[in-house]
């Protein structure tokens, strides 16, 4: 609160007569106001559409005519008056299509007296017309630092013990620590409401709080798609193959969490055939190194409003940004950054706001990007420095088949020593992994019409009726694995 109020006190020094405070806390931004205006010994007064204008603190009497909850009335009110007061408009976004409106706040906001008032809007998101951007100041609340979310954390712990006969919230200092990480990036009330939630049902902050804490989270901060919690992360144990990337992974992962690393792993590049396993390995990196796992989906990024589009955009990587340590998995990035001649340039602008973000964060997020073509990738998006590395993900060898039976089979309950694996993992030569996985599924399914135990000759009958993508489209695939193979490192 201290820094905001000095942050506010800057700007008002300045004279800059039309102030845009964004923020999801009214009260916390009236109460920081309030303190400045006594601090400063100055009048203040503020405007909601339901109560109008009304005056606070100290100073003059509110001596106006007419209908103040107007906002219009209430706007030429304060260009009327000459002192120094502070108007604070609550809301004011819904009447900004108003041209009337707009030059009322033109007007104050040029107004060279120094005797004049200073407006204040603040609103959760106030987009300002164009002829009003350079005559006014923006301030945005700090957030919550990790040691508040901790205070916060132990104030809610102490009203639940005071409710509930003295009995203290049982947690641990490991689970502590991760429920603190996990509320980074949200507001000090809205922190406050989650802890509340994770300790009032049980008395209790455990580890199992923790997916319930950020499914919560994302809920409240509605990124409407854009940016989601992936609650599902792989264990490596159930990834088949990929060898090489899984050492190179451990070989990182110190360096990653190290708090006194200087070089910190970026993130990778995982291109390659489809149902090859890209997406599953991109979840197993969250569950390997035991990090949240936030995807970027650039299809609810895309947005028909001009801007729109690079705005979710960089909601997302703030939002991403703000969950450090954290792994960002964004499927498909081709889709999102291939040129597109017939959209207005939005795809070149959504590819440079994140090229910007790759090679200037500096928090530890590590990216996890999955390509299906990456010869429609532009190349300074993989070069070194923004990806740490390019790993191609090839149909699986015979062994790494065996695996990938062996993981399907033992996951839906069947003895696998029951199994031929070797002779599976000969019929399905040229499959994927996904192909290997359908290919089990269709194996229960003919098993159960049949009524009959799910045998070695089910899984051999439903590889033999699939044609794999190697074979459907064998002149792409192949020329995608000839690309590779002087270009990429193999994760296998």
């Amino acid at each position: 609160m201290k820094n905001d109020i000095h942050d506010l006190g800057l700007v008002l020094d300045s004279r800059v007569r039309l102030v845009v405070i964004e923020s999801w806390e009214e009260l916390r931004v009236l109460e920081a106001i309030a303190t400045l205006a006594i601090k400063r010994s100055q009048t203040w007064y503020t405007w909601n559409q339901v109560e109008g204008l009304q005056r606070l603190g100290f100073g003059p009497a509110l001596d106006a005519e007419g209908d103040l909850s107007d906002p219009e009335a209430a706007l030429e009110h304060v260009r009327r008056q000459r002192e120094p007061a502070l108007y604070v408009f609550c809301d004011l976004h819904p009447f900004m299509h108003s041209s009337k409106l707009v030059r009322l706040l033109k007007m104050i906001a040029m107004e060279p007296a120094e005797q004049a008032p200073t407006l204040l809007l603040v609103s959760h998101e106030l987009a300002l017309p164009a002829e009003l951007r350079r005559l006014a100041a923006r301030i945005h609340l700090s957030m919550p630092s990790d040691e508040q979310l901790a205070a916060i954390i132990r104030e809610e712990a102490a009203r639940w013990t005071e409710r509930n006969q003295g009995r203290r919230v049982r947690t641990d200092s490991r689970t502590l620590e991760q429920v603190v990480r996990n509320l980074r990036g949200v507001t000090h009330e809205e922190a406050r409401l989650l802890a509340r939630k994770l300790i009032v049902d049980d008395g209790a902050i455990t580890q199992e709080d923790l997916p319930v804490l950020n499914r919560a989270k994302f809920s409240l901060l509605d990124m409407q798609g854009v940016l989601s919690f992936e609650q599902d992360t792989a264990r490596f144990a159930e990834v088949g193959g990929l060898a090489r990337f899984k050492r190179w992974l451990a070989d990182r992962q110190a360096a990653f969490s190290g708090a006194d690393s200087a070089d910190v792993p970026r993130g990778v590049l995982l291109a390659g055939v489809q149902g090859s396993g890209k997406s599953l390995a991109a979840r197993a990196v969250a569950g390997l190194w035991g990090l949240p796992l936030l995807r970027l989906d650039f299809a609810a990024l895309y947005n028909k409003y001009i801007g729109e589009t690079e705005k979710n955009l960089r909601e997302a990587l703030a939002m991403a940004d703000a969950m450090a340590p954290c792994v960002l998995w964004i499927d498909e990035i081709e889709k999102g950054v291939a040129e597109d001649g017939s959209d207005n340039g939005v795809s070149r602008r959504v590819q440079g706001t994140l090229l910007t973000w790759m090679a200037e964060r500096r928090s530890r997020v590590f990216l996890v990007a999955t390509a299906n073509d990456v010869m429609q990738l532009p190349p300074e998006l993989i070069r070194k420095g923004r990806l740490d590395e390019l790993f191609f993900v090839d149909l699986p060898q015979a062994a790494v088949r065996e695996d990938i039976f062996r993981i399907h089979l033992a996951s839906r309950g069947f003895a696998v020593d029951r199994f031929d694996l070797p002779s599976l993992a000969a019929a399905s030569e040229g499959f994927s992994g996904a192909e290997i996985e359908q290919a089990v599924v269709a194996a229960v399914y003919s098993a159960a019409a049949r009524q009959e135990d799910v045998i070695n000759e089910h899984v051999l009958e439903a590889l033999n009726e699939t044609s794999p993508l190697s074979v459907v489209m064998a002149e792409r695939i192949q020329s995608l694995r000839s690309w590779a193979r002087e270009r990429a490192v193999m994760a296998d």
